[in-house]
């Protein structure tokens, strides 16, 4: 018998995932002078923004119009022009809250990597039929969007001729008008919340231009089909999202696409006992840095964004503070007790969830999203019963993220910080 070979290393930050997030933290890591090494899974660099054929990425980042690809690109050629080490085709299985890494390569077989600092940069996956419990059989045809972009941009495959979608996500969006510009029909999309879920601008030129219907307040209440996918029935929902009887809408299809939300990948940071918060994301605190100390997060691991720039700004941060960390560059003002970070009215989450260090004053970012919809709005941090920040904003949606930088300062401040969103006549009323 012959026995297993571990291949052992070392490095200084180690990067789990090579999409937008660990490229951008990579790079930061490297120009502030450490040793780094990215691993990841796939066999190139780049993650989803490979199958991301269609323009719009880097409008804020690099002030210009990219496609998916490009965008990578651009960091895959800084990161060649580096000494900073890439395994390809390396699957993490386990990281511990010491920081050590194990990882199954193809060729090398097991290796044990040994890191002062890490980065979580792993992504998000897409929610699944079973994930939501859609009835009906279980037939061929039934996709969610990302595996249907795949099929399209890169294996050069068509799902299906007549398609509908379940979810406006901005996956979804997107899929309707390459579904369309491919030859396909796509009958409709629908959503079962009352208002579109992904960007404004994805709605008008992936829908609206196409002229493929948005049904709001409807779900699939049956996919029907033995071998492959033969109709769907769509019906109209209620405040509860119960289906309302006598509302059916019947569409024969061959294909049923599912854009219902992203899921961070969050299984091997839970390996390191790290927290998680609700949204299935670790908490973090100023830094990025989540429970366990040296491990930071970043990226739609962190919290699903709805642009790639938002997450390479997010990763550079990450990439910048894991190096100072190894350097053991200090932070002031490290407080006994840290102050939580609550959201509060028409907020969803928010990151980070704690403030751990704070002497007198700084600045902090920070990242959330409301609830609903809402027009002429004021945004107001509050603590010891007071507003200490406020912030107009004409209007909000789910769909786009709010990024805000706040000063703190150790005299506004107590145990918690509360953020809502509230209509500025409402806000008017209670000061």
């Amino acid at each position: 018998m012959s026995s297993c070979q571990i291949e052992k290393r070392e490095t200084d930050v180690a990067i789990i995932g090579g999409g937008p997030a660990g490229l951008a933290a990579a790079m930061a890591a490297y120009k502030a002078g450490v040793k780094v090494t990215i691993i990841e899974r796939d066999f190139e660099l780049g993650g989803i923004l490979q199958q991301c054929i269609h323009n719009g990425f880097g409008l804020r980042y690099y002030k210009e119009e990219l496609t998916g690809p490009e965008y990578a690109q651009r960091f895959i050629n800084d990161i060649k022009n580096t000494n900073i080490e890439v395994l390809l085709d390396s699957m993490v299985i386990d990281l511990t809250p010491d920081k050590m890494i194990t990882a199954l390569n193809k060729n090398k077989g097991v290796l044990k990597i040994r890191a002062k600092a890490v980065i979580l940069a792993m992504g998000c996956r897409e929610r699944t039929r079973g994930a939501i419990n859609v009835p009906g059989t279980r037939p061929a045809g039934v996709f969610s969007a990302g595996m249907a972009q795949r099929l399209i941009n890169m294996e050069g495959l068509l799902p299906g001729k007549r398609i509908v979608i379940l979810g406006s996500g901005d996956i979804g969006l997107i899929m309707a008008r390459r579904l369309t510009l491919e030859g396909m029909k796509v009958l409709c999309v629908a959503e079962i919340l009352p208002y579109c879920s992904g960007l404004v601008r994805n709605k008008v030129q992936c829908l609206d231009d196409y002229n493929i219907p948005l049904y709001l307040g409807h779900t699939i209440t049956s996919i029907k089909g033995i071998r492959r996918v033969e109709g769907v029935t769509i019906s109209q929902v209620d405040a509860n999202w119960k289906p309302i009887e006598g509302t059916q809408k019947e569409f024969e299809c061959d294909t049923v696409l599912f854009s219902v939300g992203l899921i961070p990948e969050n299984e091997v940071s839970e390996k390191a006992n790290i927290k998680l918060d609700k949204t299935n994301g670790p908490t973090v605190n100023e830094y990025l840095e989540t429970n366990v100390p040296g491990i930071f997060a970043s990226g739609n691991v962190l919290q699903v964004h709805d642009l790639v720039d938002w997450v390479t700004l997010e990763a550079e941060n990450a990439g910048k503070n894991a190096a100072e960390y190894i350097k053991n560059i200090a932070r002031c003002g490290k407080l006994i007790t840290p102050i939580k970070t609550i959201p509060g009215e028409n907020v969803g989450y928010v990151v980070p969830q704690r403030i751990e260090y704070l002497d007198d004053e700084k600045v902090v970012k920070f990242s959330f999203r409301p609830r609903s919809p809402a027009r002429n709005v004021i945004v107001e941090f509050i603590s010891n019963g007071e507003v200490f920040y406020k912030r107009k904003k004409k209007h909000v949606i789910p769909s786009e993220m709010l990024n805000l930088k706040v000063k703190l300062k150790t005299d506004q401040l107590g145990k918690n910080i509360t953020i809502n969103i509230r209509n500025r006549e409402q806000a008017k009323e209670d000061t």
